[in-house]
């Protein structure tokens, strides 16, 4: 069972601008990396690197997602996933929001279309928007900015 999601995991890498995803489900944390990273002595590391077996699971980094806060009092909403961004549920209605727009904590923001689930993404605070970074239809990966919110 957790071999299909893995496979799952490593199609959503290969198919993406993404280097590298984190996934922990069923008490087990893996790490895939597509292309080999460039240590500081000039070696090349491993280029795919796959934690847990059957028999144990080793520990992993995990990252959080959060708003980073810029100096102007904008506060930037990064994509919680790699996939595919939408402003509106479909092309012909209204966009979730516009520039100038005031959102409340919970309103969706926009839409990540990721292994052909539609995931809508929300205001962890209120507040205005004041750019959209991201044009729709485009690929976005995990932690890239899109929104900038006041």
């Amino acid at each position: 069972m957790w071999q299909d999601k893995l496979k799952e995991i490593i199609y959503l890498l290969e198919n993406s601008a993404v280097n590298e995803i984190e996934a922990s489900f069923w008490g087990r944390k893996y790490r895939v990396v597509k292309s080999p990273a460039i240590i500081a002595g000039g070696t090349v590391a491993k280029s795919a690197d796959y934690e847990g077996t059957d028999s144990e699971a080793k520990p992993s980094k995990t990252v959080q997602t959060k708003p980073v806060v810029e100096s102007n009092n904008h506060e930037k909403i990064l994509s919680p996933m790699p996939g595919t961004f939408y402003i509106a549920s479909s092309p012909e209605s209204p966009s979730y929001v516009k520039i100038g727009d005031k959102v409340s904590k919970g309103d969706t923001l926009c839409i990540i279309e990721a292994m052909k689930i539609m995931n809508e993404i929300e205001a962890e605070n209120d507040g205005v928007i004041k750019s959209i970074l991201v044009d729709s239809g485009k690929p976005v990966e995990y932690n890239q900015p899109l929104f900038e919110i006041e």
